[in-house]
């Protein structure tokens, strides 16, 4: 049996007064997600491990099967995977956002949804005026971009920008986060800064980039500047083993997604990453490119991971109508006519749907509590679920489950 992974990002949410103390989830026209979860089993899982933060490279990584505590080196080394950057023993990469500072805080984490294009030409500068033998401005996706720092320390306290709206953003600079043992730890990686010089070297980058950017004439006529950059995440090259040495039933697979950060664990993990045109990672994304290449990727691979970014990114901008948007899209637009090719086929397909942590668009932010989910093939014997939001999975059959039982389980119906 072939199996796919539809991921909504940050789809799950809290009640909220507006919509009657129902979430989006229970909101939202879903008749297609609700279907599903009438004919499968459903139940809930906790994403993220005791001591990490909340952030989609944790809880994706932890949904495809892997122990976060032998693999996580941050979102840095899985972006450079994504976008072709050979990462060296001495390479910290850290995931770099263009972002909006103004009247002293963080406006928003993405410097007003800048297109590729045009913040490459804005890395590019950063790079001829900032970078060295040492440093280095890699263009990725939008808004999110690569740092390599040669020889930098990891052991840093960063603060992801879009996990602090409208906070101060001086208050939420880079510090060492440890100012004695962590400094020697990684010298076998090449690591030649102490944490105290890599948090003081990355704190200059960031003031020296507001200056530039300010200057710079891309910001001259817009209403909302990118006008700095904000790294965080800071890693190593990973070690990670493919999905095909840990799951038998993966022999070959694919991931469709327009963010590096999930492109990149599709690498580690040996997936083959296909490219959609028209895949933004937001609301306006090509949802039915997207649907149409997870069909054909399942004609040809074992699994097939499918993941959308839209709804988080509503929720990062508190914008509810948008989330709900995107919710009622997913269902429509990816979920219906994926279902309805595979009605059709002989071979059995098992289907998951989920997001990987909640996105409350009352809070902006990431939360740590667990997701809904839904497995679904023919022939399985349903639980009483008869709606999928984060109420009703409470009292799916699987539970509650934790980490990489997620993968364990679904991987079990051959």
């Amino acid at each position: 049996m072939k199996h796919i992974i539809i991921l909504g990002d940050g789809m799950a949410d809290h009640p909220i007064e507006q919509l009657g103390g129902l979430t989006p989830l229970q909101f939202a026209n879903t008749p297609y997600m609700d279907l599903l979860a009438q004919k499968g089993k459903t139940g809930r899982l906790i994403t993220i491990p005791n001591g990490f933060q909340p952030g989609s490279e944790v809880a994706n990584t932890a949904i495809l099967g892997y122990d976060l505590n032998k693999v996580y080196e941050g979102r840095g080394p899985l972006e450079a995977a994504s976008i072709g950057y050979e990462m060296l023993p001495e390479d910290m990469a850290m995931r770099c956002n263009i972002v909006t500072l103004e009247n002293g805080v963080i406006k928003n984490h993405h410097g007003g949804h800048l297109t590729t294009e045009e913040s490459d030409v804005l890395i590019k500068f950063l790079n001829e005026r900032l970078g060295n033998d040492r440093i280095k401005f890699i263009t990725g996706t939008q808004y999110r971009h690569l740092l390599i720092i040669k020889g930098g320390n990891k052991h840093i306290e960063c603060a992801p920008p879009h996990d602090h709206p409208n906070e101060q953003w001086r208050e939420l600079m880079i510090k060492a986060a440890s100012p004695t043992g962590a400094d020697t730890e990684m010298s076998h990686n090449g690591c030649h800064m102490t944490a105290q010089e890599t948090a003081g070297l990355l704190n200059g980058l960031i003031l020296k980039s507001q200056e530039l950017l300010g200057k710079h004439p891309f910001n001259s006529n817009r209403n909302t500047k990118a006008n700095s950059i904000w790294p965080w995440s800071p890693g190593y090259r990973p070690s990670m083993k493919k999905l095909s040495e840990m799951f038998p039933g993966i022999r070959s697979g694919a991931v469709i997604s327009a963010v590096d950060l999930i492109r990149g664990i599709g690498y580690y993990a040996g997936l083959h990453n296909i490219y959609v045109q028209g895949a933004t990672g937001l609301a306006n994304t090509n949802y039915e490119g997207k649907a149409k290449a997870a069909i054909e990727a399942l004609k040809k691979y074992d699994f097939v991971f499918l993941h959308l970014e839209a709804s988080d990114e509503a929720g990062h901008d508190g914008d509810l109508n948008l989330k709900l948007k995107t919710i009622e899209n997913l269902d429509h637009r990816i979920v219906e006519p994926i279902y309805k090719e595979l009605m059709t086929w002989d071979e059995p397909v098992c289907m998951a749907i989920m997001p990987d942590h909640p996105t409350p668009v009352e809070i902006r932010t990431h939360v740590n509590e667990p997701v809904p989910f839904i497995i679904y093939h023919r022939g399985i014997a349903p639980d009483s679920v008869q709606t999928y939001d984060e109420t009703s999975c409470v009292y799916g059959e699987y539970g509650m489950l934790r980490l990489e039982e997620f993968m364990t389980e679904f991987m079990k119906i051959d």
